[in-house]
């Protein structure tokens, strides 16, 4: 059931938790040996579950908060949640959606490898740092 009193954004949160949680555990197994194709191609869908509730949280967020985006978009929400105080390092997730783009569009074994090989360093500590900005704000609507 769910609790109409909460704000979108804490569902959106609860369900990118579990998608960062899944995608880190994918990173960390890339990171302790190869990955067959088809692991990659999990992992690279587990990034892309995550850029999209990601970015959908943020804007769920400032929405909240009254500010308006349009149009709604990836773009204009990393540009309005860097203006917020909300992420930190815009460039980085531009990168990201530029990432999660070229995933999108081009169905390449060298792209997948290449953005996997680029995860732990470059996107897995964006949606690390989302997920630890955010839990306490949940945490906090749970105990109230």
């Amino acid at each position: 059931m769910i609790d109409d009193s909460l704000p979108r954004w804490a569902y959106r949160f609860d369900n990118f938790s579990r998608a960062f949680l899944l995608l880190r555990e994918a990173v960390e197994l890339s990171m302790a040996r190869e990955l067959s194709a088809l692991e990659q191609e999990g992992t690279v869908q587990r990034f892309e579950y995550c850029w999209e509730l990601a970015w959908k949280l943020l804007a769920d967020d400032l929405e909240s908060e009254g500010v308006t985006l349009a149009p709604r978009t990836p773009r204009q929400t990393v540009r309005a949640a860097a203006a917020a105080g909300l992420i930190d390092t815009p460039e980085g997730w531009m990168q990201a959606l530029d990432a999660r783009n070229k995933l999108s569009h081009v169905y390449s074994f060298a792209v997948f490898s290449k953005i996997v090989s680029e995860l732990p360093d470059h996107y897995l500590p964006l949606f690390e740092q989302l997920n630890e900005r955010y839990r306490p704000r949940r945490l906090a609507l749970a105990s109230s």
